[in-house]
C-alpha cells in the first residue's frame, strides 16, 4: 500500500459509488450467530475499561494488554486481571496479536490516538474484527489506509462514536431527512473541550518513570521524549501533536457525525482556521473552523458551510430561528433549514425552532442501539455495523482536515482534494497528511 491511496481507487475497488461514499460492503466474514465471540482489549484503562466491558456484555474476554500494569486509574491491567482471570495478559499489543490471533475473533483498541492506526492495522491483517476508539486515527493518511484495509479484510469494524447509535442523533438524522425543516442552509457544531491543557510548551527535564509503566511502549511510534509526571499519561496527552488530535479530534467524530450523516455529505472542499497563533507542539486553547462541502439533496445550495467551535467559543444564533437569549448547551449541533432550525445537545434529544411552529408536529423518533452489540452482531452475522470504517474512516478524514488547519494556522483557506489525499495550496499542510513512525514501529500498510 503506497501513500498515493486515491479516493477514486478506494471507491472503485470496494464497489462503492459516489452517491454511496459511506456505504459498507454488503457481506462480511461471519461466525455462526450462536457461537461465542472471543475478544481482546488493547488498552484497558480509562476509556479502554469502558470499551472492553461494553464488548464483554456480548463476548468472552480472552486476552488483554496495557502498557501500564497498575490499578491506580479507572480500570486498568490489574482490574482486568481480576475481572477475567482466564484471559491472557500482555503489555505489548504486537506480542499479544502475534501469539493469540488464532484464538481471537475481535479486538477493542483504546490507546492514545497516535497508536490507533498501528494496532488496528495489525488486527485487520490478522483477519480480526476491530472496535477502535475515535478519532479512528491521528493522521489523514492513516484514516484512508484503515478504510481500505477494513474493506479488504471483510470483517466487522466499528469506531467508538457511541452517539451514532444513540436515540438523539438517530432521531436527528430522521428529522432532517424527512424534510421537517426544509433544505439545510448552514450547520454549526461546538464542544466545551479542551478539558486538559493546550497552548503550552514542553517543560524541561524528566521525572522518574512509574514502575508499572512501560514508557517506551506508551510512546510507541511517536518520537522519543522524556517522561514527565502528569503531563501525558494517563489523560493529558490529547493536547500534544505527537499523541492526540486536540479538542476537535476528541469530540468532532461525535458532534460533526450527525451533520455528515443526516446531510449525506461527501468530503469537504476547504477548511479555514481562526484562533491563536499555532504553538510548536500543542493544539490551541480555542479555535473556530469553517468547512465547505458540496451540496446534497438535503441542502439548499450547491455548497454548504459548517462551523466548528471549541475552547469556550459558541456559534452565532443570528440567522437561526433560535431566540438570541437562549443558553446553548456546552456541546451540540445546530442545523439551519429553510423552514426552521434544529438544535441538539450532544447526548440529548433534538429540539426544533420556532418552538410554537413545531410543538404539535408529528416528527420521527428513533430508539437507540447498543454500539458494542451492533459491532459484535456484525462478527456473528456478517452485517456491517452502522459506524463501520466505510463510514467512520471518511468521517475521521473530515475531522482531521480541521486538525491540520489548526496546526497550520490562519494563513489562508486550505483547499482539499480528497481523491489525491492532498491540499492543493499548502505544502505546510501536506506535511501533516502523513507522518513517519519512530524506528522499530513501522507497520505494513502505514
Amino acid at each position: 500500500m503506497t501513500r498515493s491511496l486515491s479516493r477514486r481507487r478506494f471507491l472503485k475497488t470496494t464497489s462503492l459509488g459516489a452517491a454511496s461514499t459511506f456505504a459498507a460492503p454488503a457481506f462480511l466474514s461471519a461466525k455462526s450467530p450462536n457461537e461465542t465471540v472471543r475478544v481482546a482489549g488493547v488498552g484497558v484503562g480509562g476509556k479502554g475499561w469502558t470499551d472492553i466491558n461494553g464488548a464483554a456484555k456480548h463476548a468472552q474476554v480472552a486476552a488483554f494488554c496495557d502498557v501500564d500494569t497498575g490499578k491506580n486509574r479507572r480500570g486498568g491491567f490489574g482490574n482486568a486481571a481480576e475481572a477475567w482471570p482466564q484471559a491472557k495478559a500482555y503489555v505489548d499489543f504486537r506480542r499479544m496479536l502475534d501469539k493469540e490471533h488464532k484464538q481471537l475473533d475481535a479486538v477493542t483498541i483504546s490507546t492514545p490516538d497516535h497508536m490507533h492506526a498501528p494496532a488496528t492495522m495489525l488486527a485487520l491483517q490478522h483477519g480480526l474484527a476491530v472496535y477502535t476508539q475515535k478519532p479512528l486515527t491521528r493522521t489523514l493518511f492513516e484514516a484512508r489506509a484503515l478504510t481500505q484495509a477494513a474493506a479488504k479484510a471483510g470483517v466487522s469494524t466499528q469506531m467508538g462514536n457511541q452517539g451514532h447509535s444513540g436515540s438523539g442523533y438517530r432521531t436527528l438524522a430522521a428529522i432532517i431527512q424527512s424534510g421537517a425543516i426544509g433544505k439545510i442552509k448552514m450547520a454549526h457544531t461546538w464542544s466545551n473541550r479542551p478539558i486538559w491543557p493546550q497552548g503550552q510548551t514542553r517543560p524541561a527535564g524528566s521525572d522518574p518513570i512509574p514502575s508499572s509503566l512501560n514508557w517506551d511502549l506508551w510512546l510507541g511510534g511517536a518520537p522519543q521524549r522524556p517522561f514527565k509526571q502528569g503531563l501525558y499519561h494517563p489523560f493529558k496527552w490529547r493536547g500534544w501533536f505527537d499523541f492526540g488530535a486536540g479538542a476537535l479530534g476528541d469530540m468532532g467524530c461525535h458532534i460533526i457525525d450527525p451533520v455528515v450523516w443526516s446531510l449525506e455529505l461527501g468530503a469537504p472542499t476547504s477548511v479555514s482556521y481562526v484562533g491563536p497563533k499555532p504553538m510548536p507542539e500543542t493544539f490551541p486553547q480555542w479555535e473556530i473552523l469553517r468547512y465547505r462541502f458540496p451540496g446534497t439533496k438535503h441542502t439548499s445550495g450547491k455548497e454548504i458551510g459548517m462551523t466548528w467551535s471549541d475552547g469556550g467559543k459558541l456559534p452565532p444564533l443570528e440567522g437561526t430561528d433560535i431566540p438570541l437569549n437562549t443558553e446553548l448547551p456546552k456541546s451540540g449541533v445546530i442545523l439551519v433549514g429553510e423552514q426552521g432550525t434544529l438544535l441538539c445537545k450532544h447526548g440529548g434529544a433534538p429540539a426544533l425552532y420556532p418552538l410554537e411552529k413545531f410543538q404539535d408536529a408529528n416528527l420521527p423518533s428513533v430508539g437507540g442501539l447498543d454500539h458494542y452489540q451492533v459491532w459484535i452482531d456484525g462478527v456473528k452475522t456478517g452485517k456491517a455495523p452502522n459506524s463501520s470504517f466505510a463510514y467512520s474512516g471518511p468521517l475521521t478524514e473530515t475531522v482531521l482536515l480541521g486538525v491540520v488547519a489548526s496546526r497550520v494556522g490562519a494563513l489562508e483557506t486550505l483547499k482539499w482534494d480528497a481523491e489525491k489525499l492532498a491540499f492543493t495550496n499548502s505544502d505546510l499542510a501536506n506535511r501533516f497528511v502523513h507522518e513517519d513512525y519512530r524506528a522499530g514501529w513501522k507497520t505494513t500498510g502505514l
